[in-house]
This record gives structure tokens, sequence and C-alpha cells, in this order.
């Protein structure tokens, strides 16, 4: 069963990967009417949210692109930083958003934020125990009902604090994007057709988050399920 989850869910969070990037790709080829670059455009949101202390840099890679709130600084990646398309400001203003968050003191974020120990913790102990479980000796082992419950309590425990980050995520995640937007509107750096794509690319975005959210979710199920109907010898 936990085979069959993992699967089911690696494909769909493929599925929607591929159409993120194929978005992304699509409406990169649409320069922005006004010319700017993802970097410009970042800095210039920065500065319309009276924001001044957080910097704007280039990192490699493709959609590698996140707010860090320990240094303040925006991270835009090669095609982001940049580029002067639609999906260039896109990401660019959504990043901006989480700097907007941190300097509101977004309730969210500070939740999230403070769960990031724990969820290294419960990332260190699920990552030892998929290797265990997805080997076949472990496997049987899971199935077989020998697993103690001491064991399984823990797994449970891990997973339910890495469900609790995935979906405190989701409301930080959608409000950036939703900062970001109404902010391109009423700024006028794009126009109709240019908010369009990039309403389009942050959606898109966002559905990466659910997918992580809902298998999150699955993982959990499976293990207390598995606690749950665990009888003692």
């Amino acid at each position: 069963m936990l085979i069959l989850i993992s699967l089911v869910m690696m494909g769909v969070s493929m599925l929607v990967s591929n159409r993120l990037k194929s978005k992304f790709a699509h409406y990169s080829q649409f320069g922005l009417a006004n010319g700017m670059s993802g970097a410009q455009i970042a800095q210039k949101m920065l500065n319309d949210n009276g924001i001044y202390d957080v910097k704007v840099i280039h990192v490699p890679g493709q959609l590698t692109d996140h707010y860090n709130p320990a240094d303040k600084t925006v991270n835009l990646s090669d095609d982001v930083f940049g580029g002067r398309s639609a999906a260039a400001a896109a990401v660019a203003a959504h990043e901006c958003g989480h700097a907007v968050q941190h300097a509101r003191a977004y309730a969210a974020l500070k939740m999230r934020s403070a769960l990031v120990p724990a969820v290294n913790i419960c990332s260190t102990v699920m990552n030892y125990a998929n290797m265990i479980l997805l080997g076949f000796g472990g496997f049987m082992f899971a199935n077989s009902g020998s697993m103690p419950s001491a064991i399984l309590l823990v797994l449970v425990a891990a997973n339910l604090g890495l469900v609790a980050f995935a979906l405190i995520t989701l409301p930080v995640e959608y409000d950036a994007s939703n900062r970001a937007l109404a902010w391109m509107k009423s700024s006028g750096v794009v126009t109709g057709g240019e908010y369009d794509m990039a309403e389009d690319s942050l959606k898109w975005a966002a559905r990466t988050y659910v997918v992580a959210a809902l298998g999150a979710l699955a993982n959990l199920f499976y293990f207390l399920m598995m606690f749950l109907n665990r009888r003692d010898d």
C-alpha cells in the first residue's frame, strides 16, 4: 500500500510539475511591454511596499526562486532574474510577496518558520524509514504485523509534523501570490494580457503545494491506519 500511495502521488506530482514548467516556458516567450527584468520587477515591488532592507540576488538553476527570511534576500533563478517576460514577473513578484509577509509579520509565515526545526527532524526520520520500508525485507516486515507499536507511533508523529508544515504552507503560498497579483494590477507594471499569463503561472505553481499536502496526508493516513490496526501479541 505504501508503495502504491508513493507511486500515485509521485505521478501526480510529476504531471503538475511538468505542467508548471510548460506554462513557464510558454509565457517566457512573451516579453513585458515595459521591458523590465524580473530583478527590476522585484525591486520595484519591494520599494512600493516600503521595504528597503531586502536584497534581490541571483541564484543558479531553474525555478529555484525563494525568499530567505534569515538574511532577507529575494533569490531569483537564471530565467527570472534577467528574464523580461510575464512568467519572470510573476515569479519575482511572488517571492517579493513573501518578503511583504515577513515585513508585515504575517501569522502563517511566522508559524511555518517556527515549524522548520521540527520538520527537519521529521524529514530525517522519514528518510531513514523509507529506505527500510521500501526495501523488500522492510516492506514484508512492515506488513507482517510485527512492527513494534512504538516505531509506528514515531512514524505517525513524524508524518503529522510533515502534514502540519504542508498545510500551513498552503495559505502562505496562496497569500504571496495574491499579494503579487494585486500589486501587479495596481502598479500597472503589466498589461491585461500579461496579468492573465502571470495569474495562470502562479495558479500552477500553487498546485504543486496542494499536491505535496495531499501526499503528506496520504502518508499520514497510511501509517495511522497501520498503528490503529496493530494488535499486540
